[in-house]
């Protein structure tokens, strides 16, 4: 049976994350689906006050709620992900992250 996934922004739904936190929307496996997550990442300056080499382990897209992130991607562009944003990053991109303001994502791992 098909399963529907449904949120609302909620603070104290927040888990600690690698770096920052998360509410999750969907986590790997629902509906059988080991690849499909998505949620919702916050992230201060103060949380990553470096930058940080994130190699993409599956395909990801990105959409900035709010907030600024630096992209760099090696061998090519560097994004500045302001409010608005949208990126798609292919599984094997090896990039670097600056977290320049308080930031807001939605993501989807696929």
């Amino acid at each position: 049976m098909s399963q529907v996934f449904h949120a609302h922004l909620d603070h104290a739904a927040f888990e600690p994350f690698a770096l920052g936190s998360v509410q999750w929307l969907r986590r790997s496996g629902g509906n059988g689906n080991e690849s499909l997550s998505g949620g919702i990442w916050k992230v201060t300056p103060e949380e990553a006050p470096e930058p940080f080499d994130l190699p993409i382990d599956q395909d990801e897209t990105i959409y900035i709620v709010s907030g600024h992130l630096r992209i760099e991607v090696k061998g090519g562009d560097t994004l500045e992900m302001r409010e608005g944003s949208m990126a798609s990053l292919s599984k094997g991109a090896m990039t670097r992250w600056s977290v320049l303001e308080p930031t807001v994502e939605f993501f989807v791992y696929s």
